[in-house]
């Protein structure tokens, strides 16, 4: 049984990993597209919007409505990317640490 010092050093260790972590997920890029590439979203596993790109063709005002569609479209699909390469890196940094078995991070 580890001693309240060693649980101590452990937890201190684990919360410099997760911040390094967090650190990290702003430099992991994704891309969500929609109408089969035509609006594209750039973002970070962080969750931060870096570009968007519309191709020339959907610029016509009577589509607007479906324009605003895809690049919600797209946003989400970069968001639900961003979610899955969070979650591998939050798995990868986790996967070292002696935790018991059920205990999650963050805390």
């Amino acid at each position: 049984m580890p001693s309240l010092d060693e649980i101590m050093k452990m937890a201190e260790a684990a919360q410099a990993q997760l911040a390094q972590a967090q650190e990290n997920l702003d430099k992991v890029e994704v891309e969500g597209l929609s109408g089969g590439g035509l609006v594209k979203i750039k973002a970070t596993a962080k969750g931060r919007i870096l570009g968007v790109s519309i191709d020339d063709s959907l610029l016509v005002p009577g589509e607007k409505t479906m324009l605003e569609d895809l690049i919600a479209a797209a946003i989400n699909d970069a968001r639900g990317k961003a979610d899955a390469a969070a979650g591998e890196q939050m798995q990868a940094m986790t996967s070292g640490l002696p935790l018991p078995p059920g205990f999650k991070l963050p805390f």
